[in-house]
C-alpha cells in the first residue's frame, strides 16, 4: 500500500513539475541587427531579450497563450506564442517585414501572422470599408472582408490560435467601424472654420495655424510609435517634394506625450522628416486633436488659405485620391 500511495505521488508530482516547467522557448537570428537587445511585449507583459557573445538571441519565459509583438527597434512583428512554443526567428532588419522566418513549433501560426501583416500594409483590403458613404454599406463591407479573412485561414493552425485570431480581428472590426463611422460625422465639419494650433516646431519657436494663412494645409496627425503612420511617411515625403514650391504647406503634428519629447525629436531628426513638424502640447487632449473628434491615428485634414476645413478626413498620402483632390486645388 506505501508502495502504491509512494508511486501515485510521484505520478502527482511528476506531472505537476512537467506543467510549472512549461514555458516557451524563444530564439532569434537578426542582420544587421541595430541593438543588442530586444522584446516581446502584449499589454501588462514585457520580456527583455539580450543578445549573447555570438549576437544571438536566446530566451525562456512563460506567457499567458495568446497575441504578442517582437519589437526590434523600430521595427516590430506579431507573435502568438503559448508554453510549448518552441521558435526560432530569423530576419534582416534592413528587410523587415519581407525577410522574417519562423521554425519549430508555432511556426506555422506565426508565418500566417507575417504573411497577413504583408497583406495589411499596401491598405488595398481595405479601401471598400474606407470609401463606404453610410454605416449600412460600411457594415456590409466589414462582413465580406472578415469572411474572406476567415476562409483564407490554414486548416492546420493551432485550434487556440484560430480562436483567439479570430476574436482580435472580431474587435478589430468592431474599431474599425467605430472609428470609420465617426468620419461621416466629421463630414458635417467641412466649410466650418478649422479648430487652431499653436505648437512646438522642431526647428525651433512655434508655429500657428494663423502663420500659414494664405496657404492650403495638409496636416498629418500621428506619432512615432504608430506603425500605419510611419508607413505613410514615404508617400508623405513624395507628396511633398511632388508640390514643393506650390500654395501648400504640410504640417505634421504628432501626439506623443511630453514626456516622450526626446524620443520624437530623434525620430524626426533621423528620418529627415520635411514640412513642418510640430508637437502638439497635450497628446490626444490637445485642443486641435479634440476639435477634429480625433481618436485614432494618422488622421489627415485639408484646410483652406482662409482657414477653413476642406476635407476633415482627407485622403491619406498613399492614395491616389489625394492628388486628384490636391491638383484640383493647389496652384
Amino acid at each position: 500500500m506505501t508502495n502504491h500511495k509512494t508511486f501515485l505521488l510521484g505520478v502527482v508530482a511528476g506531472v505537476f513539475s512537467l506543467t510549472a516547467s512549461a514555458q516557451v522557448k524563444f530564439s532569434a537570428k537578426i542582420a544587421n541587427k541595430p541593438a543588442d537587445t530586444i522584446y516581446v511585449k502584449s499589454r501588462g507583459f514585457s520580456q527583455m531579450i539580450v543578445a549573447d557573445k555570438k549576437g544571438d538571441f536566446n530566451a525562456t519565459f512563460k506567457v499567458k497563450d495568446g497575441m504578442f509583438k517582437l519589437e526590434v527597434a523600430e521595427q516590430y512583428a506579431d507573435l502568438y506564442l503559448t508554453n510549448t512554443t518552441d521558435l526560432q526567428v530569423s530576419l534582416d532588419y534592413k528587410d523587415f517585414d519581407n525577410t522574417i522566418s519562423f521554425k519549430g513549433k508555432g511556426a506555422k501560426e506565426n508565418t500566417f501572422l507575417a504573411a497577413e501583416m504583408l497583406k495589411q500594409a499596401d491598405q488595398t483590403a481595405f479601401e471598400p470599408m474606407m470609401k463606404a458613404e453610410n454605416l449600412e454599406i460600411l457594415t456590409a463591407e466589414v462582413a465580406k472582408y472578415k469572411e474572406t479573412i476567415f476562409a483564407a485561414l490554414p486548416k492546420d493552425l493551432d485550434a487556440g490560435f484560430v480562436t483567439k485570431y479570430k476574436s482580435d480581428v472580431e474587435n478589430g472590426m468592431k474599431g474599425m467601424i467605430d472609428y470609420l463611422s465617426a468620419g461621416f460625422e466629421l463630414k458635417k465639419l467641412n466649410g466650418t472654420a478649422s479648430p487652431t494650433f499653436k505648437y512646438e516646431n522642431h526647428k525651433g519657436g512655434v508655429t500657428s495655424l494663423e502663420d500659414l494663412k494664405g496657404k492650403f494645409v495638409y496636416v498629418d496627425v500621428w506619432a512615432t510609435w504608430c506603425g500605419p503612420c510611419r508607413q505613410e511617411i514615404p508617400f508623405l515625403q513624395k507628396t511633398e517634394a511632388a508640390y514643393h514650391g506650390k500654395n501648400i504647406e504640410f504640417v505634421s503634428i504628432s501626439v506623443d506625450e511630453q514626456k516622450n519629447h526626446d524620443k520624437w525629436s530623434k525620430f524626426v531628426t533621423e528620418k529627415n522628416l520635411g514640412g513642418i513638424q510640430l508637437l502638439a502640447d497635450k497628446d490626444w487632449k490637445s485642443d486641435f486633436v479634440q476639435g477634429y473628434k480625433i481618436n485614432g491615428i494618422p488622421r489627415f485634414i485639408l484646410i483652406s488659405p482662409e482657414g477653413k476645413i476642406v476635407n476633415a478626413d482627407a485622403p491619406r498620402p498613399s492614395s491616389p485620391e489625394l492628388v486628384t483632390l490636391l491638383d484640383s486645388l493647389v496652384k
